[in-house]
């Protein structure tokens, strides 16, 4: 989506990945992620993420409430604007009903052989300006056969942190089955914590400086 250098933009977040700019573009506003000021040290990173996240939006093309791609050149990912606040910002407190359509577009999401990977952060579910559950961010996103064991388990992990979320702001609602979903972790999740987790905290928090935001997303 060709776009003037000097059409309106807004920043909406900003860290060592680069910029997440809301752009007003002629057809209306979307979303860009922009490399060009990734720290050189950071822009191999940078890119394989965007990158991967282009690569999923685009096995999801026309699926409902995810973002669109629009494009990517290997400095800008433009991708649809999706209105609405984070699940940290809207909470779906004691909303079954959100719920229940949050587990829909999951199964959604799964059955085109995408597993998102990143739903334990609040910022990445959105509720729309309808009361919809809605996702962002795709840059771990993982595509394959939905019939492999290995995708089965990564959508199984996708579940759990969605069940998290309902046991968080909607407890009572919890089904005896969704309960014992929570309380079987995945080799995955072990492993992860075990070794990859001490050093994605090290990373992001000592030297990337983020606030972690696992769980109920960024700060205000």
């Amino acid at each position: 989506m060709p776009v003037s250098n000097d059409a309106p933009t807004h920043a909406l977040k900003a860290d060592s990945f680069g910029r997440i700019l809301l752009v007003q573009g002629p057809e209306g506003p979307f979303v860009r992620r922009d490399l060009g000021a990734t720290p050189l040290w950071l822009r191999l990173p940078a890119w394989w993420l965007a990158r991967r996240e282009a690569r999923a939006l685009r096995h999801i093309h026309g699926m409902a409430d995810v973002p669109q791609l629009l494009d990517w050149d290997g400095r800008h990912l433009d991708r649809s604007f999706m209105a609405g606040d984070a699940m940290y910002q809207r909470p779906p407190r004691g909303d079954v009903a959100w719920f229940r359509a949050a587990r829909h577009l999951l199964q959604q999401l799964h059955r085109r052989g995408v597993a998102h990977n990143d739903l334990a952060k609040e910022a990445n579910w959105l509720v729309t300006g309808d009361g919809r559950p809605a996702l962002i961010d795709f840059q771990l996103a993982v595509i394959g056969d939905p019939r492999s064991r290995w995708m089965r388990l990564l959508a199984r992990e996708d579940l759990r942190h969605l069940l998290k979320h309902k046991r968080m702001y909607c407890r009572e609602s919890l089904t005896p089955v969704e309960k014992r979903v929570l309380k079987r972790t995945s080799w995955v999740r072990d492993l992860w914590f075990a070794t990859g987790k001490p050093v994605y905290r090290f990373v992001t928090r000592r030297i990337l400086h983020w606030e972690d935001n696992e769980g109920q997303g960024p700060k205000p």
